[in-house]
């Protein structure tokens, strides 16, 4: 699909949220009323404001990713773009685009400064409380963002262990952390309920469960015709099941953060209850308070049951109130006297010979010397080499599905570095380094040869090289003798190229 660049002459100015997107695939309030949903007209402040903020399409955001922008310096980039980002007040690192902004179809995306995620989706990587050195647990963490959250608040460093159920969403989530350079994650395809005791215990565990989903309307409107309230009665029984595994995976003073996207007290604070019932001794629900966001308590009576009154410290978030998302989170402390287990053993790794050839890479793209002091390479498979974090310590139980991110291909002559890799230090390079033109940077997404003009052939010998745009890496290219610049950009990062 072709890549135009976007246009620069008339940037268009933001507006308010529902003057944008079209209403055709949306629900009518009526449809609204006449869905599963009318079961919640007794706990919502105000129905109809509820019932037309789910008539209006969801404004996507993005946030910075802090190891290559700032927040600042990517609202700047957006608005020379003709983007018209606005900040949220109550979400620091985050912006909110227009509308009809398709945000993983602009470079930018590609070169893994922004990622895009609901904005209530990312308030639980925040509610973790991280500090480097932690051992963190995500239990279900496909598609990855709040993964790649989490890696980030360590500081990319340490361990962090990313499972999920699916191995097709482990690959999806794993190119999510390649793209966004993180270091210090293994992934793991274990079902979360049956997380093996040999894993070990950690200091943070996130469990954003799998739900029914309703809080995600406004972003799927589909969904209002297939909602079934018959996952009310059969999904709590899996989330316990999460629940109770990550707080028996809880370390003595850690924190577990449970979240959902539904708006069902049986999947959000009876299932809490049921498990703050199993531990009454071990386990304190945290009141949680996020400055400038509008949020509702959790319900302390649902359907004839009555509910502990600490569960009023959960939050609730509903889409008319923060023009958001619907959401639930609660943030579950253990007591520190509770029964500490033993270090887990750690996974033995191949270092191979990356010894050998990060130094030749280093050396051939001027990188200094002590740029990879902090990181170890290791073989996961005969293609090539994979880097991470120094201090990671991938588990022995279970298996690591990946350590680190794929970065240098060595089963090819020359070898070549990923394009996750060129994300990673291309910014450090001094030498074979091409910075590209609007229309070669499109070309390139496109993955497709050109040739570079005479000042660009004349500043690098052929072969490879790290090309950037902007001051921003994109990737790696072939400069050949014949003076053909080949794109290297991977086909598997397609949704890059097809759009505004």
């Amino acid at each position: 699909m072709p890549f135009p660049a976007p246009s620069h002459d008339a940037p268009t100015p933001m507006t308010p949220r529902h003057a944008r997107g079209s209403a055709a695939s949306l629900p009518t309030p009526d449809q609204v009323a006449a869905s599963p949903l009318r079961r919640y007209r007794e706990i919502i402040d105000d129905w109809d404001a509820f019932a037309t903020a789910l008539c209006r399409p969801l404004a996507p955001v993005v946030w910075a990713n802090p190891t290559r922008i700032t927040v600042a310096d990517l609202r700047e980039l957006l608005a020379e773009e003709g983007i018209a980002a606005q900040t949220i007040p109550w979400l620091p690192g985050a912006l909110q685009l227009p509308i009809e902004t398709r945000a993983g179809q602009h470079w930018w995306y590609c070169a893994g400064l922004a990622h895009a995620q609901e904005e209530v989706s990312q308030l639980p990587a925040h509610l973790l409380d991280l500090v480097p050195g932690q051992r963190v647990l995500d239990l279900c963490a496909a598609p990855g963002g709040k993964t790649a959250q989490i890696a980030l608040g360590l500081d990319n460093r340490g361990t962090l262990i990313a499972n999920d159920i699916a191995s097709a969403r482990i690959k999806a989530l794993q190119g999510n952390l390649d793209r966004l350079g993180i270091l210090n994650c293994s992934t793991t395809c274990s079902d979360g309920a049956n997380w093996p005791t040999a894993g070990g215990q950690f200091d943070r565990i996130l469990v954003d469960a799998p739900c029914s989903s309703e809080g995600t309307l406004r972003r799927t409107p589909s969904l209002v015709e297939r909602l079934d309230p018959g996952s009310q009665t059969r999904l709590p029984p899996r989330q316990r099941a999460l629940l109770r595994k990550a707080v028996q995976r809880l370390k003595p003073g850690g924190r577990l953060v449970y979240s959902t996207c539904t708006f069902a007290p049986e999947e959000n604070e009876c299932t809490v209850a049921d498990i703050l019932a199993e531990y009454p001794e071990q386990l304190r629900l945290v009141p949680i308070a996020v400055p400038g966001l509008v949020g509702s308590p959790g319900l302390t009576h649902w359907d004839g049951r009555d509910l502990p009154t600490e569960l009023a410290g959960c939050l609730r978030i509903w889409p008319h109130h923060n023009d958001s998302g619907g959401f639930f989170i609660a943030v579950l402390d253990k007591d520190g006297a509770a029964q500490a287990e033993p270090d887990p053993t750690t996974a033995t790794l191949d270092p191979s010979d990356g010894a050998d050839w990060l130094p030749d890479l280093a050396d051939h793209y001027g990188l200094p010397t002590d740029w990879f002091k902090h990181l170890r390479a290791h073989r996961q498979s005969r293609r090539g080499l994979h880097l991470m974090a120094a201090d990671h310590c991938p588990p022995a139980v279970p298996r690591a599905e990946g350590s680190g991110l794929f970065f240098q291909r060595t089963n090819v002559r020359p070898p070549k570095p990923t394009t996750s890799a060129a994300l990673l230090f291309g910014p450090a390079a001094t030498r074979f380094s091409l910075a590209l033109t609007q229309e070669q940077r499109d070309r390139y997404l496109r993955r497709e040869q050109f040739e570079p003009t005479v000042q660009q052939a004349a500043a690098n010998p052929p072969g490879q090289v790290v090309v950037s745009y902007r001051g921003q890496v994109l990737g790696v290219a072939v400069l050949h003798r014949s003076g053909i610049l080949e794109s290297l950009f991977p086909s598997r990062w397609s949704g890059c190229t097809g759009g505004i």
